[in-house]
């Protein structure tokens, strides 16, 4: 169960309507975290390290990123984080 990464383009975004998604943000933390539906979001600000079982992914602004339904996780947040995001 992986993270998924990726760059998306301003046609991407539009296409998808991410800038009408609502916003999540959060300083500088750290905690666990499960997922109970797939999420993407799209980083609007900050940089966050996360770690799984399987791997550790960093984020930073411009990031397109899909989280899998049942993943667990730990997020460090090293700078204060906002993204637009949304649920399947």
């Amino acid at each position: 169960m992986n993270i998924q990464i990726k760059k998306i383009v301003e046609e991407d975004i539009t296409s998808q309507s991410i800038r009408s998604w609502p916003i999540w943000s959060c300083q500088e933390s750290e905690f666990d975290w499960e997922y109970a539906e797939e999420e993407v979001c799209y980083l609007l600000e900050g940089e966050v390290q996360i770690q799984t079982e399987f791997e550790t992914v960093k984020l930073s602004p411009g990031d397109f990123v899909i989280f899998p339904k049942g993943l667990k996780c730990h997020w460090k947040v090293t700078s204060p984080v906002r993204k637009h995001y949304s649920f399947r």
